[in-house]
């Protein structure tokens, strides 16, 4: 007998082009409904809530009720980052979609990816912290230097607080729209929070994407490029999985 995960039931899972649509409408962050999934994926809804009763027997949704409505969403962070991944390795093997929409600029420019900043947007962020010597790869994933902590400090964000054991700070995940390193973790999704709360870009209704206000596309490069600014320190302050 075999031991080991069993990866064949959960990759047959997603694999189902019903049950990827739902979740990959689910890598919004947003709470839907089995009827708004069904939307999604173009299917009826009683068949959504099947493949969601499905997808909830193996823990990658988890469901909420308020009142009357029943909610789902992707089951925390792991599950988002496994899928993300698989939607890295998928644009990279050139598994895309051959009938591109009229979203599809904004949402290659900047979106929300789960819970952070992904598109051009992201991968952005994280040339510009990798050039300032703010980024380190090490033995155990990806790191944020002393230098990175002071310049996320310098600017408001106080990255020692991120860190949990469930969750590393800092995580690269391959951009399936850019090809290239999008800043995920703990880091990434408090950057997200900062850009949508300081009102530099908005929730397109009914999308993934942002759109960034011209004033807010001004805030964000002041805040790029003074995170680009080096301060000669490069000890890692902990390394963190990727």
């Amino acid at each position: 007998m075999r031991e080991g995960p069993d990866i064949a039931t959960l990759a047959a899972a997603i694999g189902d082009p019903a049950r990827a649509g739902m979740l990959d409408a689910l890598m919004s962050g947003l709470a839907l409904s089995a009827g708004e999934l069904a939307r999604e994926a173009g299917i009826t809804p009683p068949t959504a809530s099947a493949h969601l009763a499905h997808l909830r027997a193996l823990g990658i949704v988890v469901m909420a009720v308020q009142g009357r409505h029943r909610y789902f969403r992707l089951a925390g962070a792991p599950v988002a980052e496994a899928i993300e991944s698989l939607m890295g390795t998928a644009a990279r093997l050139g598994q895309l979609r051959t009938r591109p929409g009229p979203r599809d600029a904004a949402l290659r420019q900047a979106r929300i990816c789960y819970d952070h900043l992904a598109g051009k947007a992201g991968t952005d962020l994280f040339d510009t912290l990798a050039a300032a010597g703010h980024l380190a790869f090490g033995p155990d994933g990806l790191a944020l230097t002393a230098s990175g902590a002071g310049a996320f400090l310098a600017v408001g964000l106080d990255v020692g607080t991120l860190e949990t054991r469930n969750r590393p700070a800092c995580r690269a995940c391959v951009d399936w729209s850019e090809r290239r390193d999008h800043l995920a973790g703990a880091l990434g999704a408090a950057v997200l929070r900062m850009v949508v709360a300081r009102d530099w870009a908005r929730r397109e209704p009914g999308s993934r994407a942002l759109g960034f206000t011209p004033n807010g596309q001004r805030l964000w490069a002041g805040f790029l490029d003074r995170l680009a600014q080096p301060t000669g320190q490069r000890a890692a302050i902990r390394g963190t999985g990727s």
